[in-house]
């Protein structure tokens, strides 16, 4: 199937197909998806539309045409990133495709990252020089002092050394939070805990999201137990981007604040699996059946669930 034009005033019609719109509504059989330029303008059934004698028609008989795609849960900060205004196009085009645009991703939220160097990565895609989704970035998540990995453990895993804030109360969580929405991010991310430092308290969570709900964007946690979870979410966050599945089942006390508060919930369910790939079934067994439970529970409250993949070599 050839591309639409690129001429803004040029039409072309896919003709046929069956078009799932919305996971929530009906598709419409033997539809039609008319574009004009680069942007679609009209979706029906054939029977109800209507398109210019002109329109290229492009036979769609027996294929499904799907809305694009959200990832809710992505990193850019993998060395192959690097620098990436220095990336030859074709290369940086294969990087994305190999990621996200093979899969149908249109519209992915970066919640974590160097956010000058994703912020090239936009604009590159934006520009048009590469094909690519939209993307929103979080860049740098603020993390508890001490909480960052060494720089061996970094370059072990693939990623780039980058600095982080640390925060340790409200003060410090609120003057990050301000900095990076002052430098242009779409939204803020704390992690809540680690091995190797004290957990953020609820304070600091409330303090960043004040700041980032003042300016109309969202507040991702990365927790690592039941209890970050409950303090982030009566913090105000508003997605939680894991599950915790080495904390166990949650309770109706962390199921009802969510509901409460209205979060939403990336489970990112392969990652656990792909990190557990160097045990024992039986460990790994354990872990998928508390990570598939804890999203259970949380369907069977009527819970927002959302996608996401977490790194780009997890599928």
């Amino acid at each position: 199937m050839s591309a639409p034009p690129n001429s803004p005033t040029e039409y072309s019609a896919l003709v046929g197909a069956t078009i799932y719109i919305s996971p929530t509504e009906d598709p419409i059989r033997d539809g039609v998806v008319l574009i004009q330029g680069e942007k679609i303008v009209a979706v029906g059934s054939r029977a109800q539309m209507q398109f210019p004698e002109s329109a290229r028609v492009i036979d769609c008989f027996g294929l499904s045409v799907i809305a694009g795609f959200w990832n809710s849960h992505v990193h850019f900060f993998e060395r192959k990133w690097a620098s990436v205004t220095d990336i030859p196009a074709p290369e940086l085009t294969r990087q994305l495709q190999d990621m996200l645009t093979r899969f149908g991703f249109t519209s992915v939220f970066d919640i974590g990252s160097m956010w000058e160097n994703t912020r090239r990565l936009r604009d590159r895609i934006d520009s048009g020089e590469v094909p690519g989704p939209k993307i929103r970035s979080t860049g740098a998540g603020l993390v508890p002092p001490g909480a960052l990995p060494s720089d061996q453990v970094l370059s072990l895993m693939g990623l780039m050394k980058f600095p982080a804030p640390e925060v340790a109360d409200a003060a410090q969580a609120a003057a990050a939070a301000r900095k990076l929405l002052d430098e242009g991010v779409d939204g803020i991310k704390l992690f809540a805990s680690s091995p190797r430092s004290n957990p953020l308290p609820q304070s600091a969570f409330q303090a960043a999201a004040d700041e980032a709900h003042r300016a109309g964007k969202p507040v991702f946690v990365h927790p690592n137990s039941s209890t970050d979870v409950l303090t982030a979410v009566r913090g105000g966050v508003d997605i939680v981007a894991h599950t915790t599945p080495h904390s166990g089942p949650w309770d109706d006390t962390i199921l009802a604040a969510m509901k409460d508060r209205r979060v939403a919930l990336t489970p990112t369910l392969t990652l656990w699996k792909y990190y557990m790939r160097h045990d024992r079934f039986s460990a790994q067994e354990k872990v998928t059946n508390a990570e598939v439970g804890q999203l259970r529970a949380w369907s069977a409250a009527g819970g927002t669930v959302l996608f996401g993949t977490d790194l780009g070599a997890v599928e």
